[in-house]
């Protein structure tokens, strides 16, 4: 069944495989299906202008989609690999990182090195020197969602 519809379509199939898989990409991006699509649209092309040329039946132009398929992954990779996005905003998920250098209040004293200290409207834990409620801390860095503080 698979090799009449093959036959039958022709060359055709391939650029119509190449269409539905770009708008597979449009559709939900990623950049993969473009690859496979430029592949599918290669091996139609060649099939159209070459194909009786070259004698391409059906089984060699899917081992020919299959290697330019690889081919073409390989290529794109490069391509968007070697572009190195720098943000503007490189701290934007990591919030306690961005409060590093800051000078807070302890909401509750620190007995033990633990304690409580008020960031914004929110409450954080904090580890550092024992110091009483009020004190202003800095902080120096965090550990597991903890803010290190020290006296400032």
């Amino acid at each position: 069944m698979l090799e009449r519809l093959f036959a039958e379509l022709g060359p055709w199939n391939w650029i119509v495989l190449g269409l539905v898989l770009m708008i597979f990409e449009v559709a939900a991006p990623g950049i993969f299906f473009l690859w496979f699509g430029i592949a599918a649209l290669v091996v139609g092309a060649l099939s159209i202008l070459l194909g009786d040329a070259l004698g391409l039946g059906w089984q060699l132009q899917v081992v020919l989609f299959l290697i330019l398929s690889l081919i073409s992954v390989f290529i794109g990779r490069r391509l968007i690999g070697a572009t190195d996005v720098v943000s503007d905003e490189p701290l934007l998920n990591r919030r306690g990182e961005q409060l590093i250098g800051q000078v807070v209040t302890l909401e509750e004293a620190t007995v033990n090195g633990r304690g409580r200290a008020r960031v914004g409207d929110s409450l954080w834990r904090v580890t550092g020197p024992d110091l009483a409620a009020g004190s202003q801390v800095r902080i120096t860095g965090i550990d597991h969602g903890t803010l290190v503080v020290e006296a400032a």
